[in-house]
């Protein structure tokens, strides 16, 4: 384990993702960080928490509205 504190993805990457549409012309998906989920309105997710995971909570249209990690 390493002793580095876990970076807080929600502070980085809000003024980056929120208000914006994940698609090829707004924010690409590919530039996601490598651990992150889109979920989508009536999504099942799983449980499990990862401390390194960004999840990308859009509305009905793709438009980004929160973030939360884990």
């Amino acid at each position: 384990m390493s002793n580095k504190p876990p970076t807080n993805l929600i502070q980085e990457w809000s003024s980056k993702l929120i208000g914006k549409k994940i698609t090829d012309s707004g924010f690409p998906k590919g530039d996601l960080p490598q651990k992150s989920r889109v979920v989508e309105p009536g999504s099942f997710l799983t449980r499990d928490f990862h401390e390194d995971r960004l999840n990308v909570h859009v509305d009905g249209s793709g438009k980004v509205t929160h973030l939360t990690q884990g």
